[in-house]
């Protein structure tokens, strides 16, 4: 269950960056840091690049969830990965509404593209850690044992 509430919740993020302009707010940081730093790799990108890589991160998330509720061994590590990329970005959007910018060139007007959806990003991580700390990231199906009757 926890996994496929941090699917939706990425997704509905998702589809908030993409309506607030993410992208341009994140290719002026990059400029700025490459700028600053010539050892920062430069990855900016399109606006159909960055949102068809996005989709397609949901698209396996979802494809996966059926693993996820069978609670399949090498997901284990992939999903507190995920959690913590999920705890990151959602701290990363309120901080960037809070100070106002990315870093010092790059101003954000009002709050930050993601802000809407970072405390149910943040909510969906935190669930998916504590899910996994608990024993699973889906919910464990448990097969009933069959019982026979005699007949007498």
């Amino acid at each position: 269950m926890a996994w496929l509430f941090f699917a939706l919740a990425l997704a509905l993020h998702t589809w908030d960056e993409a309506v607030h302009d993410f992208i341009s707010y994140y290719n002026s940081t990059v400029l700025a840091l490459y700028s600053h730093f010539s050892w920062f790799p430069r990855i900016d990108a399109g606006f159909r690049t960055w949102l068809g890589t996005l989709v397609l991160a949901n698209l396996v998330l979802f494809a996966l969830a059926p693993l996820a509720f069978r609670d399949v061994t090498w997901l284990r590590p992939v999903a507190y990965a995920i959690a913590v990329f999920g705890l990151a970005n959602g701290i990363g959007h309120a901080l960037v509404t809070i100070r106002g910018q990315t870093v010092p060139s790059v101003r954000i007007v009002g709050v930050s593209p993601g802000f809407y959806t970072s405390p149910l990003v943040l909510l969906s991580a935190t669930f998916l850690f504590f899910s996994l700390r608990k024993g699973s990231c889906g919910s464990k199906i448990r097969k009933l044992p069959i019982v026979r009757r005699r007949n007498q």
